[in-house]
């Protein structure tokens, strides 16, 4: 395919959503409530605002009550029954039901902080054949300035022509991580330190993050 038929192809948004969230203890991350919402619900909505022509939601632990919480309507709604395998399962039950034709944009449920900016960010510098990812500048432990040094985040946009192999290289826990980690010359980094910090909840900590 020429590149300017592969720069048309539009963009599946998949949420991992499938989690316990067992170092909370708060039950699914899915559920946490985040500006009177369900995070899962926000998450998505965030990538369909961004320009994802279509998300895939991966649920697993207490799929059920998340569906009836959440109002996921415009999405596509996948229950992952191997979730206790790790978020790898996950990523690839989302890959198999997205569009085979289109790029995967992926992103985890418990990153409150990411907006439709850093989405439509990521869709626009994204280059035919290549992995666009977003990063941010790490700051201090007293809430600083960012540090020069780039740390790479979620989301992550994988091309089109890039899914089966790395579909092929996911196990566990580890999502695409392997595959970045042998081909970091096909990896796209952009900055999105002015949009947030990138983090992710793990622990009761950063529960501040749905302030």
């Amino acid at each position: 395919m020429e590149e300017g038929r592969m720069q048309e192809r539009r963009t599946t948004g998949i949420v991992l959503a499938a989690g316990a969230g067992t170092r909370l203890g708060l039950g699914p991350k899915a559920l946490l409530p985040y500006r009177g919402r369900p995070l899962v619900e926000a998450t998505a909505g965030t990538l369909s605002d961004g320009g994802c022509r279509e998300v895939v939601v991966v649920l697993g632990a207490g799929a059920v009550d998340v569906v009836a919480a959440a109002h996921l309507g415009r999405c596509r709604i996948v229950a992952n029954p191997d979730w206790q395998s790790g978020m790898g399962s996950s990523f690839l039950l989302g890959e198999r039901t997205a569009d085979p034709a289109d790029h995967l944009l992926v992103a985890l449920v418990d990153q409150p902080g990411l907006t439709p900016e850093t989405v439509a960010r990521l869709l626009a510098a994204h280059r035919p054949g290549r992995i666009t990812a977003a990063a941010y500048r790490r700051r201090d432990l007293n809430g600083g300035s960012p540090v020069s040094q780039l740390l790479r985040g979620h989301p992550l946009l994988i091309d089109a022509s890039l899914r089966a192999a790395v579909a092929a290289t996911v196990t566990g826990d580890a999502g695409a991580r392997g595959f970045l980690r042998a081909h970091p010359e096909l990896v796209d980094e952009v900055d999105c330190t002015d949009q947030s910090t990138g983090e992710d909840i793990d622990t009761p900590g950063q529960l501040r993050l749905l302030q």
